[in-house]
C-alpha cells in the first residue's frame, strides 16, 4: 500500500511539475508557508513571531473554509474541475490535504521546539491544569464553577437524540461516558462547545512578574465531572472543526428583497456546511472517532492529529501578543509621515489644496487621515451637495460609517455602494448598510451576481465660482484599521478627467448605463482583461521592434490564464517582466521556450501588500496604472473593479518608486522558482534593502530617473 501511494505522488508531482501553470491552492500554501517563516525570525520578539503563527493558523481556516470548500463543492455533487497542475478532483483533494497535513506538522514542529522554549525567558508561560500551584488550581476551579460552568451545555448523541448543530472554527469536547448499571456497557457521546465570548487563556499574575495563561479548555477537561455526574467518563477529547463556507448567490427579478434574504440564507448555510478539515488532539477516542468519520463523510486525509504539545487553534495565542505586559516588546510602526505633495506650512484646506495638485498616498508610510479629513469635512461643508462611495470592509467603530451617518442628518444626498458580499464580513456590512439606510443614505446592496471591488469616493461641491467634484481612487478598502498595516496606494484629485470618470462609473454600478469610454479608467467586467492583454501585446510588439519594452506587475494575485498567455508570449518576444506578488502566483516563471525572461518575485514582511500597481514600458512613455484588481478570473470576470492611469509626473514617478523599492528590496523577498518553490533572497555582498523601512524616508529628491529594467 505504501509503495502504491508513493507511486501516486510520483505521478501527481510529474503532472504537476509538466503544467505551465503552478495551481492556485498550492501556491497559496506556498504563500502561507512565507508567512509561517516571520515566524522564525530571530530578531523579532517572540508575541512578534507567535502573531505571524496565529496569522498562518487564520489564513489555513480560511483557505480550508473556501477553497477546500469549494473543491467539495465539486467532489460531493460529482462536477467535474480541472485544476491548473493537471489533476481531477479526487487525485487532486488526496495531494492537497497532504499538502495541508505537511504544513500543520511543521507549524506544531516548530511552535513546539523553537517558540515554545522562548516562552519562560520572556516572563509568560502557557500552563496546564496540573502544572500549578494548589492555590492557583483553587482560583482557577472558582472560576469555572461561577463563570465557566454555567455557560455549558452538553449536548448527548444517541438514539434518541439528534446529532448536534457544532460551530465552525470553535473549540469543542466530545466527552464519551457509559452508565455504570448499563449491562450492555453501550458507549454513549456528548458534545460542549467551549465558549467563545470570554478570554481562550485564564491570566494568573505571579509575584516574580511572570504570568501564566491557562487554557479555558484545560480548566474545562479538569472540571468536567461536574457536568457528567454518577455516570463514567471513558474519555474527554478536544477537536475542531472547519465547514465548508464557499457558496453562490443565485440571481432573482426581486433584487433587493430576495437578494438580501439569498444572502441571510446562504450565510446559515455556512454554519451547517459539510466539514472539511477536523483538527483533534493526537490519541483521540477510536469509538468516537469512527461515529464522526461516519457522520462527517471523513477519512483519514480530512483528519489532524495534534500533538498535546502544541494547541488546538493558534489563533487564540493573540491575546498573549496583545496583552498590555507587552506592549512594548511588540513591533511599533514609525509614525507616517506627510504625503510628498502635501503643504509643509500654510493652508491645509484640502478642497483648496486638491484644486492646485494632485496627492498619491503610499500607506501606511502616509496616514489614511487625509482621506478621513476630506469626507469629515465634506458632511458637514452647507456647499457640499453630494457624497458618493463603494464601500467593502470597514474598521470596527468606523470613522467612514459614522461620518456617512452625519452627512445624511446634514441633507447632504448620500449614495453608498455597500457590497455585503464581502467575504467573512457579510453580516457586520450586511448590518452597517441598512443603519446607513435607515439614515437617509441611498444604499446599494451590492450589483446582481458581481461583486463590487473597486474603491472609489467622489464628493460634489458646488462652490461661488463652479461646481467641483473631488475623488479619490484607491487600491485599498475604507477601512483605518488596515491602513496602518496594509500597504495600499490611493489618489485623490480634482482632475475634472478623473472626475468625469468616476461619475461615469458610479452611473454604470448603480443605474443602468453602458459608457463609450472611460479617458483613464480600466474596468472590469467590461473590458479590463482584454485592455490588459492589448497594453502586454504591445510591449511585445515594440520589442519586436526594435523598440525598449518592459513590463513591471505588482499585485496580491495572478491566476487568469489568458494574461499569463499574453504573458508568456511577451516573454519569448524577448519582453523582461519582473511581477511582484504577495501571495496567489499560478505563473511559472524561467521556464525554456517558454517564461524565460519573466521574473516572479513575493514581498511579505511586518506589513502586508495590497498595492496593485501596472507598468507598461510603452517605448520610452510608460502608462502606469494603480487600482483594486488583480489578475484573477474572478477579478475580470465576476467583480466590479477598476485601474486608473496616472496622469500627472511626479505622481507617475512616485508609483515606478514604490516598484523600484519591491524589486530592491532583500529583506522581505523571495524568488519564485520554475518548481514553483520559494527561495529568500540572498544579500550576496549587498547593504541590507528593507522597504518597509525606507518608505518613511522618500523624497521627491530622491525618486530621480529611477529605471525598472
Amino acid at each position: 500500500m505504501e509503495e502504491t501511494i508513493h507511486t501516486k505522488t510520483d505521478q501527481a508531482d510529474k503532472l504537476i511539475y509538466e503544467s505551465n501553470y503552478i495551481s492556485r491552492d498550492l501556491s497559496w500554501l506556498q504563500f502561507n508557508y512565507r508567512v509561517l517563516d516571520q515566524a522564525r525570525h530571530i530578531d523579532r520578539s517572540i508575541f512578534d513571531r507567535l502573531k505571524f503563527l496565529s496569522i498562518t493558523a487564520s489564513n489555513l481556516d480560511e483557505f480550508c473554509t473556501i477553497r477546500l470548500g469549494s473543491l467539495y463543492n465539486y467532489i460531493d455533487y460529482s462536477k467535474e474541475r480541472f485544476d491548473y497542475s493537471g489533476l481531477r478532483e479526487e487525485p487532486f483533494r488526496e495531494y492537497l490535504l497532504g499538502a495541508i497535513h505537511d504544513f500543520v506538522a511543521e507549524q506544531c514542529h516548530y511552535y513546539i521546539q523553537k517558540l515554545k522554549p522562548l516562552f519562560e525567558k520572556n516572563n509568560f508561560r502557557i500552563a496546564g491544569y496540573s502544572q500549578l500551584a494548589e492555590r492557583d488550581r483553587a482560583r482557577v476551579d472558582l472560576y469555572f464553577q461561577r463563570t465557566i460552568y454555567p455557560m455549558l451545555t452538553p449536548m448527548l448523541f444517541d438514539n434518541y437524540h439528534t446529532f448536534p448543530v457544532l460551530k465552525n472554527n470553535r473549540l469543542l469536547f466530545g466527552v464519551v461516558t457509559r452508565a455504570p448499571q448499563d449491562q450492555q456497557q453501550q458507549l454513549r457521546v456528548s458534545f460542549m462547545q467551549v465558549p467563545s465570548n470570554i478570554p481562550r487563556f485564564y491570566e494568573i499574575l505571579h509575584p516574580d512578574g511572570i504570568i501564566s495563561f491557562v487554557g479555558i479548555e484545560d480548566i474545562i477537561r479538569h472540571n468536567v465531572h461536574h457536568l457528567f455526574r454518577n455516570i463514567e467518563i471513558v474519555s474527554v477529547n478536544l477537536f475542531r472543526i472547519n465547514r465548508n463556507g464557499d457558496f453562490t448567490l443565485e440571481e432573482s427579478e426581486d433584487i433587493e428583497t430576495n437578494f438580501l434574504e439569498e444572502l441571510k440564507r446562504k450565510l446559515q448555510t455556512r454554519r451547517t456546511g459539510r466539514v472539511v478539515r477536523l483538527d483533534i488532539e493526537e490519541n483521540p477516542d477510536p469509538w468516537m472517532m469512527r461515529l464522526l468519520k461516519i457522520q462527517w463523510d471523513l477519512d483519514d486525509k480530512n483528519i489532524f492529529y495534534i500533538p498535546k504539545d502544541a494547541l488546538i487553534d493558534f489563533t487564540g495565542i493573540t491575546q498573549i501578543c496583545n496583552h498590555t505586559e507587552f506592549k512594548g516588546k511588540r513591533f511599533q510602526p514609525r509614525p507616517p509621515v506627510p504625503p510628498l505633495t502635501f503643504p509643509e506650512h500654510g493652508n491645509h484646506d484640502l478642497f483648496e489644496i486638491l484644486k492646485e495638485r494632485d496627492i498619491l498616498l503610499r500607506h501606511p508610510y502616509n496616514s489614511m487621515e487625509p482621506v478621513l479629513e476630506l469626507l469629515e469635512k465634506a458632511a458637514d461643508d452647507p456647499y457640499v451637495l453630494s457624497i458618493k462611495i463603494t464601500i467593502y470592509r470597514l474598521a470596527k467603530d468606523s470613522r467612514v460609517s459614522a461620518t456617512l451617518l452625519r452627512a445624511a442628518e446634514n441633507g447632504k444626498h448620500v449614495s453608498v455602494l455597500f457590497e455585503v458580499k464581502a467575504r467573512f464580513d457579510e453580516e457586520n456590512n450586511l448590518r452597517e448598510a441598512q443603519r446607513l439606510q435607515k439614515a437617509g443614505c441611498f444604499v446599494i446592496y451590492g450589483v446582481s451576481s458581481l461583486k463590487t471591488h473597486t474603491k472609489l469616493l467622489l464628493i460634489v461641491r458646488n462652490e461661488p465660482n463652479r461646481v467641483y467634484r473631488y475623488v479619490h481612487l484607491s487600491s485599498g478598502n475604507y477601512n483605518e484599521t488596515t491602513a496602518r498595516f496594509y500597504t495600499d496606494v490611493g489618489l485623490l484629485t480634482a482632475n475634472e478627467t478623473y472626475a468625469h470618470d468616476v461619475s461615469e462609473f458610479f452611473n454604470v454600478i448603480t443605474g443602468h448605463s453602458q459608457p463609450t469610454s472611460y479617458v483613464n479608467l480600466i474596468t472590469s467586467p467590461r473590458d479590463m482583461r482584454n485592455q490588459l492583454c492589448a497594453l502586454v501585446r504591445q510591449e511585445a510588439v515594440n520589442k519586436r521592434l526594435g523598440l525598449p519594452a518592459g513590463i513591471v506587475i505588482k499585485l496580491n494575485s495572478i491566476q487568469d490564464k489568458e494574461l499569463i498567455d499574453a504573458l508568456y508570449e511577451a516573454s519569448q518576444a524577448g519582453v523582461i517582466i519582473k511581477l511582484i506578488v504577495r501571495g496567489i502566483c499560478s505563473v511559472r516563471p524561467g521556464r525554456k521556450g517558454l517564461s524565460e525572461n519573466i521574473e516572479v518575485i513575493s514581498i511579505v514582511g511586518e506589513f502586508l501588500e495590497h498595492s496593485r500597481i501596472y507598468y507598461f514600458h510603452q517605448a520610452g512613455n510608460p502608462k502606469v496604472y494603480i487600482g483594486s484588481a488583480d489578475a484573477m478570473v474572478r477579478s475580470f470576470d465576476r467583480r466590479i473593479e477598476s485601474l486608473f492611469l496616472l496622469q500627472q509626473e511626479l505622481i507617475r514617478k512616485q508609483a515606478i518608486n514604490i516598484l523600484f523599492y519591491n524589486l530592491k528590496d532583500n529583506v522581505n523577498s523571495y524568488s519564485l522558482q520554475e518548481d514553483g518553490s520559494y527561495k529568500i533572497r540572498e544579500l550576496n555582498g549587498e547593504m541590507p534593502f528593507n522597504m518597509h523601512k525606507e518608505f518613511y524616508t522618500v523624497t521627491e529628491e530622491s525618486l530621480g530617473n529611477v529605471s525598472l529594467f
